[in-house]
């Protein structure tokens, strides 16, 4: 498989396997281009190539990523092989035999194959802009602050230790040579930011935009701080990384086949508002101040393309990327996490607001200890509600893993919620950005009673009395969801639900609209999971034994939106009508 270095090299690939659509009409990347984006997102239609931007000269290239055939073109099968391989030899070279290592001897090529080189000339280098303001400006919906970058690469190196960290966190364009850095203290760059303002000094930092696909994919993916980002980028194009080291441009060596490169610094101590931003949990992120990035340096290649996305209500583009990067990393958790088998963040919840994990139950509450050391691991221990069972179940499939869940889960002993702990920065259902609270629910097979509760209600026979409660709908077994009133402030909607005749439902969700939040998984995971935090959306009777809390069935969630829960994200009727008149015979030709 050839290497692919550049958006544009991705781009011819797309367009000789017939999943490319050119779109050479003028469009307003205000607006437009994301609702022609969202459009054939829906229809999971190819990638598509805008080669006639208004107020840029660079064509825009979208959805690149938008499909397993896609990844598979980008990568191949080779790192989700290798990444089984190494797993597999971890766990079965003690004692080492010479057998076992020559039967996976082409691993120790390993070394040679992946890593960073040095060259004389880098693409990157061959064009210049004077402002920000000549590069494409995306704005993806109503009411974000500004044009974003989207798909943007940012890397930082520490600066004691000069370990570099390569994330994709949210950049908008400010104008001239100064753009946002939503750089997060939970993530690689945060840190780095936080020990250079704590010294009192500017951070260097690199925006790419584009270049080996690979190199987007590394970004985001969650990886132990020991693995450098453009270490395993290297590993998923099969070559090493090609840099460019010139001190006169940045102190840090320079991706040399990006198709753009923003260079600068971040001053300390100093911050801009930025936001909102319509984001991947389907919401508006809000205005906050945030670090920004003066740049000295606007940097293209000849044949640059502007590579974006949109994100907004799962499941997007973003989708195949999250479940490309879970299918390759699963192997190692189990090396990583002794007690883990598999662990699934579901994408339709805004990744970390949800995940499951199959864990080994060897003695009592091994479980427990396995769900700590997840909640423990880098990215992952961003998750807000965790699943866990011992069952070896599909946790790919959220209704087989609920299921087993409910079936299998005692609340007087299997149900935790921690509260005052940090929250992922995206996840405003505490009402207060970073803090809020986390549950553990637990479903795990006794070996007296491997199903607790095998008889769980598949249909409702209560009798709902309060006229504010409407629409019952049965999820799963157990599992019953309830539309209600308009979220008021302290309505006591939820605790006047728990009173209601419920029907030997365990766990009853609280909705604004009940047919929506069960049409499909996805509805589901987003409605309950995106708007309930736990320490004040949970609802039960309770008591204390061992200076534990024992819940009791019924269990009420109130996943209704709340006043400070931002608006879900909504394209402008006239927008969704201009595109209509504009490109809506392209679209329905896709």
């Amino acid at each position: 498989m050839v290497s692919l270095r550049s958006t544009n090299d991705f781009v011819q690939l797309l367009q000789r396997e017939g999943e490319l659509h050119v779109i050479s009409d003028l469009v307003d990347p205000h607006l437009e281009l994301a609702e022609i984006q969202r459009r054939v997102v829906a229809k999971k239609g190819p990638a598509l190539l805008f080669t006639n931007v208004k107020g840029t000269k660079f064509p825009v290239a979208t959805n690149l990523y938008g499909s397993e055939k896609r990844i598979h073109l980008a990568f191949g099968p080779k790192p989700v092989a290798t990444i089984q391989r190494l797993a597999k030899l971890a766990k079965e070279i003690f004692p080492p035999r010479f057998s076992k290592l020559w039967k996976e001897r082409s691993l120790g090529l390993l070394p040679f194959q992946v890593g960073l080189k040095q060259v004389r000339r880098a693409p990157v280098l061959a064009g210049s802009v004077l402002s920000t303001n000549e590069l494409p400006q995306v704005v993806s919906w109503p009411k974000d602050g500004g044009a974003f970058v989207t798909l943007p690469l940012v890397y930082t190196q520490h600066p004691e230790s000069g370990n570099g960290n390569l994330g994709m966190y949210r950049v908008q364009l400010f104008g001239d040579k100064t753009v946002g850095m939503h750089i997060q203290i939970h993530r690689g760059g945060g840190f780095h930011y936080y020990e250079a303002e704590k010294k009192g000094d500017s951070l260097p930092a690199h925006v790419y935009i584009g270049g080996p696909p690979a190199l987007t994919i590394a970004a985001v993916a969650p990886l132990p701080e020991e693995i450098p980002e453009l270490v395993f980028a290297s590993f998923l194009m099969g070559e090493k990384l090609r840099m460019k080291k010139d001190k006169t441009i940045s102190p840090y060596p320079i991706v040399a086949d990006a198709d753009f490169a923003l260079i600068g610094s971040i001053p300390p101590h100093k911050r801009k508002p930025e936001g909102p931003f319509g984001d991947h949990y389907g919401y508006y992120s809000l205005l906050h101040d945030y670090p920004y990035l003066d740049l000295k340096h606007i940097l293209h290649r000849k044949d640059a393309i502007w590579a974006a996305t949109v994100v907004g209500r799962p499941p997007q583009e973003d989708h195949y990327i999250a479940e490309f990067l879970q299918d390759l990393l699963s192997p190692m958790f189990p090396l990583v996490m002794p007690q883990v088998l598999g662990v699934w963040a579901y994408e339709e919840s805004g990744v970390h607001s949800l995940a499951a994990a199959v864990v080994k139950e060897r003695y009592f509450r091994e479980a427990f200890m396995g769900a700590l050391r997840i909640l423990g691991e880098g990215q992952l221990s961003l998750t807000k509600c965790l699943l866990v069972t011992n069952e070896r179940v599909n946790l790919k499939n959220f209704s087989e893993t609920f299921k087993v869940i409910t079936e299998r889960s005692d609340p007087k002993t299997d149900f935790f919620i921690f509260s005052h702990i940090s929250q992922d920065t995206l996840d405003y259902t505490s009402g207060t950005v970073n803090k809020g609270s986390k549950l553990l629910w637990m479903g795990i097979t006794d070996a007296n009673a491997p199903i607790k509760f095998p008889n769980l209600p598949r249909e409702f026979t209560g009798n709902l009395k309060d006229k504010r409660f409407t629409k019952p709908k049965v999820f799963l077994p157990g599992v019953l969801v309830v539309e209600g009133s308009a979220f008021t402030p302290n309505d006591q909607l939820a605790n006047r639900l728990l009173g209601e005749d419920l029907g030997r439902f365990h766990y009853v969700f609280l909705v604004d609209d009940s047919e929506d939040a069960v049409k499909t998984d996805s509805d589901f995971i987003w409605t309950m999971f995106t708007r309930m935090e736990p320490a004040s959306d949970v609802y039960a009777r309770t008591e204390i034994k061992g200076n534990h809390i024992a819940y009791q069935v019924p269990i009420v969630f109130d996943c209704r939106m709340k006043p400070w829960i931002p608006e879900v994200l909504m394209p402008l009727p006239e927008t969704v009508k201009q595109v209509d008149t504009k490109f809506g015979r392209i679209i329905d030709s896709i």
